[in-house]
């Protein structure tokens, strides 16, 4: 079985590309915007007609949130007719896409943990693009699966983990968000569940959703993160008012996570435990 997985250098695609290791029975390709841009359709079809994948794994996004509110046309290019571009070749060639998706789908007023029924309604640019490319592979006719994450970190890329460590690096005093609710997810413990998806006795259509266990603020994740580093760092609690963004971000964020255990039985780590893991890896 061939795999083609997109956004090779991205959080998600570089703990997948460490992982292939594992899966000696399948050949992998990895693609980045030197080899396939996704803004840019034909080159898509090209390089799809040419590798004839089993697997697409689109993991490759616009994922800059505040750039998104201004740069609309781009981001609509990569995060929903590169989907629909994939979804409709995959339906054409008979190819399983797994896609990644997200939390900023909906719009934060929940107050129990979102589940893959509940009504999406997204409440910034990029939230809306992730769910016009969803609903565009939906009607394109391939098998998918749709995974949706939150608050993605790894060992590599930008993230807010790396962010912290180097303010906590820097500052003596920090304020971090503490309104805004979900749970982090480990790249790395999302490229296994893909991985275990993928290799699955049964590919199960569907949408999931899928990050680490537990429920804390973003303040709640940089006290661990100060806890588990020993910084000394004063930790301030703020509302998300006190620090404006272009784009708005969802106030609830925490995913249900019952259907993909169930159905692929996948493995979700404690978010502690993953975040340990990586500060150990750094």
């Amino acid at each position: 079985m061939k795999i083609l997985i997109t956004g090779r250098y991205g959080q998600l695609g570089s703990e997948l590309h460490d992982l292939q290791a594992n899966y000696p029975q399948y050949q992998i390709v990895f693609v980045d915007r030197e080899e396939m841009d996704l803004s840019n359709a034909d080159q898509i079809i090209e390089v799809l007609d040419k590798e004839q994948p089993n697997v697409i794994v689109s993991a490759g996004a616009y994922t800059a949130v505040d750039k998104a509110e201004s740069d609309q046309q781009l981001c609509d290019a990569i995060n929903h007719l590169a989907v629909k571009t994939i979804g409709d070749w995959a339906a054409k060639n008979k190819v399983k896409v797994v896609h990644i998706s997200t939390d900023y789908v909906f719009d934060g007023n929940s107050e129990t943990p979102l589940k893959e029924t509940d009504t999406p309604d997204p409440i910034n640019v990029y939230g809306l693009t992730k769910l016009k490319g969803e609903e565009a592979l939906q009607t394109s006719g391939a098998v998918y699966v749709i995974i949706r994450t939150a608050w993605v970190y790894s060992t590599y890329g930008a993230n807010f983990v790396k962010t912290m460590m180097r303010l906590m690096n820097e500052r003596e005093e920090l304020g971090v968000v503490a309104d805004q609710i979900g749970t982090p997810t480990y790249a790395r413990d999302l490229a296994q569940a893909i991985m275990d998806v993928i290799s699955a006795q049964n590919f199960v259509q569907g949408i999931y959703h899928y990050s680490n266990e537990g429920k804390i603020s973003w303040y709640d994740f940089a006290v661990a993160i100060k806890e588990i580093n020993g910084y000394t760092t004063k930790m301030n609690a703020i509302a998300s008012d006190a620090f404006p963004t272009p784009a708005k971000r969802p106030n609830f964020s925490l995913l249900d996570k019952t259907k993909i255990k169930d159905t692929y039985s996948v493995q979700v780590p404690n978010w502690r435990t993953s975040l340990e893991e990586m500060i150990a890896k750094i």
